[in-house]
């Protein structure tokens, strides 16, 4: 004889009271992220939201102008996200950095071009990594550099993207070496003098003492 059919009615089914605003957020997440594996991503965000950690969740939608469609291979936003989840540390592990990056659903060669390129070991300085991430952004060093400001920032969207000088000193720096085109001394120099500038500007910010 067969099992006679089992039905349910709004009592026997327990929905969390959070559940909603759970879904809402996460299909928000979704769209701003616009992951390339859906299913691969929400693994690593309901994995993230139950671990309590940093959502690899971009701040905004972001498209390629040229194309009107999302990009495929890092971006500004999802630089952004990697730098949430893992500067917390100086240093972080070639397998977190793996994990992070395959939970963006971003190409794995481009991973490894970067870490060829910085010749990191199991263990990774993040903000060199950083660096090499701005790299793979902006092309130039200058561009490069302002993917940092822009991603490092404290000041509200459409500020001046304002980071402390010892952060952009070493940033630039380090690109400086693995670029190779940049004499030393140039280099020293260049930040000799924004240095200055530095001191000038918060001179004046600083107003005369009474």
């Amino acid at each position: 004889m067969p099992l006679p059919d089992t039905f349910y009615c709004a009592q026997q089914i327990n929905i969390p009271p959070e559940l909603p605003d759970i879904l809402k957020s996460f299909t928000k997440a979704a769209i701003r992220t616009q992951p390339k594996d859906l299913l691969q991503w929400c693994s690593a965000y309901f994995h993230a939201l139950a671990k309590g950690e940093c959502l690899p969740v971009k701040e905004r939608l972001e498209m390629n102008v040229a194309t009107q469609k999302t990009d495929t291979g890092l971006t500004p936003g999802l630089l952004k996200i990697l730098h949430k989840q893992l500067s917390p540390k100086e240093t972080c592990s070639k397998e977190d950095v793996q994990l992070k990056w395959k939970a963006l659903c971003l190409p794995m060669e481009q991973l490894e071009a970067l870490l060829s390129l910085g010749s990191f070991g199991s263990e990774i300085n993040w903000m060199e990594f950083f660096a090499l991430g701005c790299s793979a952004l902006g092309g130039s060093l200058i561009s490069s550099m302002k993917h940092a400001c822009e991603i490092l920032t404290t000041d509200e969207e459409g500020g001046p993207s304002r980071i402390p000088f010892d952060t952009f000193s070493h940033l630039y720096t380090y690109l400086a070496e693995i670029d190779g085109e940049e004499p030393e001394d140039q280099t020293e120099n260049f930040l000799h003098l924004l240095q200055q500038q530095v001191y000038k500007y918060n001179k004046m910010s600083s107003g005369p003492h009474h």
